[in-house]
C-alpha cells in the first residue's frame, strides 16, 4: 500500500499544475508571467508591427472615415496590449519585481492617454497646439519602440534585426519631421530620415528637431555600420577557424619556397 499524501504535498502539486494557486510563491508567479510572455512573443511581435503602421496610416490619411476607422483600429490595439499586460501583472500577482522590470512599458502603454489634453481647449493658458504635438510625437515613439521590440520578437538572426531595426528608425525619424512641420511632405521627410540613416547626414532643415534627429541618426548609422563590419568579420573568422588543418599528403604537394 502507498502511503497517504501528506497536506503538504498535495499543496505543491496543486502548486505546480496551477501558478495562479493562492499558494504559490511569489517566485514562481513571476515564472508564469514570464512564461506568458514568451508564449505570446510572436502573435504581440506581429500586432506591434501592424501597429507601427496604424500610426503611419492616422498620421498621413486625410479623409474622415478612413482616418476614423484607423483611430477606432489603433485604440483596439492599444487595448489589446493593455490586456496583455495586465494579465502578466495579475499572474505575477501585482508584486513590486513585475514593476521594476517593466516600468518601462507602463510608461508606453500611458503615452496615447496624452491625446486626452484636447479637452483642455477651454483652458485659456494652457497651450493645446503644443500639447497636441507632444502626444503625437509620444504616438509615434510608442509604436517605434513596439515595433522595434517586434522584430526582436520575429526575427531570430542578428542581420535580420538589424535590417528591421532600421526600418523602424526610418519610419520614426520621417514622422516626426513630418508631425513636426519640419518637413511639408511625407515622401520628402522619408527619404531625408532614410538618408540620414544610411549616411549621417541628409536632412536639409534647420530647426531644432532637425538637428537632434540629425545627431541621434548619425549615432545610429555608425553603430550599424560597426555592427555589420563585426558579423561579417565574425563570419569569415569562424569559417577560417572551423576549416580542417591541410593533411600529411597536402603539405607534401605544397611548393617549397
Amino acid at each position: 500500500m502507498t502511503p497517504p499524501s501528506s497536506p503538504r504535498q498535495g499543496s505543491d502539486d496543486r502548486t505546480a499544475s496551477d501558478p495562479l494557486a493562492p499558494e504559490t510563491p511569489d517566485a514562481d508567479r513571476l515564472r508564469a508571467a514570464e512564461t506568458l510572455a514568451q508564449r505570446l512573443d510572436r502573435p504581440m511581435g506581429v500586432l506591434g508591427v501592424v501597429f507601427l503602421f496604424l500610426v503611419l496610416g492616422q498620421l498621413l490619411v486625410s479623409d474622415a472615415r478612413l482616418s476614423l476607422g484607423l483611430n477606432i483600429a489603433g485604440w483596439a490595439f492599444w487595448a489589446v496590449f493593455v490586456a496583455e499586460f495586465l494579465l502578466r501583472a495579475y499572474m505575477a500577482r501585482f508584486q513590486a519585481a513585475f514593476w521594476r522590470r517593466n516600468w518601462w512599458q507602463v510608461l508606453f502603454l500611458l503615452v496615447p492617454f496624452l491625446r486626452f489634453v484636447r479637452a483642455l481647449q477651454a483652458l485659456r493658458f494652457v497651450r493645446v497646439a503644443r500639447l497636441g504635438r507632444l502626444a503625437r510625437a509620444g504616438g509615434i515613439l510608442s509604436a517605434g519602440v513596439r515595433g522595434s521590440r517586434s522584430a526582436g520578437r520575429l526575427l531570430s538572426t542578428r542581420i535580420g534585426w538589424l535590417a528591421a531595426m532600421t526600418v523602424v528608425v526610418v519610419l520614426v525619424a520621417s514622422q516626426l519631421l513630418y508631425a513636426f512641420d519640419a518637413q511639408t511632405d511625407y515622401p520628402t521627410a522619408l527619404h531625408q530620415a532614410a538618408l540620414a540613416t544610411v549616411t549621417g547626414a541628409g536632412i536639409t532643415t534647420d530647426d531644432g528637431l532637425s538637428r537632434l534627429l540629425q545627431v541621434v541618426l548619425a549615432v545610429y548609422s555608425v553603430g550599424v555600420f560597426a555592427t555589420l563590419a563585426g558579423t561579417v568579420g565574425a563570419y569569415f573568422l569562424r569559417d577560417r577557424v572551423g576549416s580542417p588543418p591541410p593533411t600529411a599528403d597536402e603539405s607534401d604537394d605544397r611548393p617549397d619556397d
